[in-house]
């Protein structure tokens, strides 16, 4: 692998004044981590507030340079420090730990976007690294319990931890909220899609690879939307009931041969103690798009906004075309990816509240209410 951490030595203070300096903490292989995309926008320039100046990558940069996508992440990583990538605004060194970093040069914000098991490691080693504010990719920890002490533990040295729960700061989102506002008696309905093929094989693989469960990992947005607009907390459903119709549990065995059991598809519609009501849909085989939907007092709908619209499609388009061979979700959701970062990297800098985004108070409240759910679900579909 190319000893890319030279560039170290050529450009210690990238990040200007008003500008957090970001530590990306788990990229991934190009065109299909999550962080290499958040890298990419970072590197366009596309969040003003923000400077990528560090890329950790321990898996690429030691025992995984020769493995799955090794040799594509090392190539991406020597070119941006060669002349081929002078449209990008910064040159990040890329460091195999979060210990290799120096002291911060201007406020220091870290996305975490690797393995959710790692997450609870990553925030206290990024703790002690001085960043001030850290972005955390959804769900945060694999259990209530961790991300309840990783909460503690930040708040404690005074860390802000904020969420990519990018669906918060959704225009789908913000458009049926607004026009549900006014109309009388109107119910909501959020309705997530993935495109995965509906066979045995398609699915068992999707849930061994997502084995917290649909409502911990696809449908964790939805309920984070729940939380943060809707006063969902586990102690104020007052009620929650399937729709059977719609809902489809299975039980699959996964490559390795074990069997896990989840949901397909899911349907169900939650009522609060303070008298609120909304409904959550999520399709493993839907296809692509998002949408939310608004129904009147008498139960006909009255509005759909998808995601992407008519608008964000053309930018899709733009971006399938710079970018062939990239995960399409990457792209259905890119103007929400550089809006929570901008927003989170904007907070570092000046305090300014990162407005709509989520903190780790209303993450764990999500994971509470996912693992509430889940088996009162599943046992209403037996």
């Amino acid at each position: 692998a190319p000893r890319v951490a030279s560039a170290i030595g050529r450009r210690f203070f990238a990040a200007k004044a008003g500008q957090s300096e970001v530590v990306l903490v788990g990229c991934g292989a190009p065109n299909r981590g999550m962080g290499w995309y958040h890298a990419v926008q970072m590197l366009e320039g596309r969040c003003p507030s923000a400077s990528l100046d560090y890329v950790i990558e321990p898996w690429f940069l030691g025992p995984g340079a020769e493995g799955p996508g090794g040799p594509e992440f090392n190539a991406w990583a020597s070119s941006l420090s060669s002349d081929a990538s002078s449209s990008y605004v910064s040159t990040p060194a890329f460091l195999t730990s979060v210990a290799e970093l120096p002291s911060p040069s201007q406020p220091r914000v870290a996305l975490i976007s690797g393995r959710t098991a790692d997450n609870p490691r990553l925030l206290k080693e990024c703790i002690d690294a001085g960043c001030k504010c850290i972005y955390l990719e959804k769900p945060g920890a694999p259990t209530v319990k961790e991300l309840e002490e990783m909460r503690d533990v930040a708040a404690e040295k005074g860390v802000e931890v904020l969420m990519g729960y990018n669906k918060n700061v959704c225009k789908y989102v913000r458009k049926t909220r607004e026009f549900a506002a006014t109309v009388p008696g109107s119910h909501v309905t959020f309705v997530s899609n993935n495109a995965y093929e509906n066979t045995p094989e398609s699915l068992g693989e999707c849930f061994e690879r997502n084995a917290e469960g649909m409502l911990k990992n696809m449908a964790i947005h939805e309920l984070a939307l729940l939380v943060s607009f809707y006063d969902v907390t586990v102690e104020n459903i007052e009620s929650v009931t399937a729709d059977k119709e719609f809902s489809s549990m299975q039980t699959l065995p996964g490559p390795s041969g074990k069997e896990f059991t989840d949901f397909d598809k899911i349907k169900f519609t939650i009522k609060t103690k303070t008298g609120k009501e909304v409904s959550v849909a999520a399709d493993r085989c839907g296809g692509t798009d998002s949408y939310a939907t608004v129904t009147d007092a008498n139960g006909e709908e009255v509005f759909r906004y998808w995601m992407p619209d008519e608008e964000d499609k053309k930018t899709v388009q733009e971006l399938q075309a710079k970018y062939p061979t990239a995960m399409p979700y990457f792209f259905t959701q890119d103007p929400d990816y550089v809006t929570v970062k901008e927003r989170v990297a904007k907070n570092t800098v000046t305090g300014e509240e990162a407005e709509g985004v989520a903190t780790i108070g209303v993450a764990v409240e999500t994971l509470r209410v996912a693992e509430f759910l889940t088996p009162t679900l599943m046992e209403q579909l037996k």
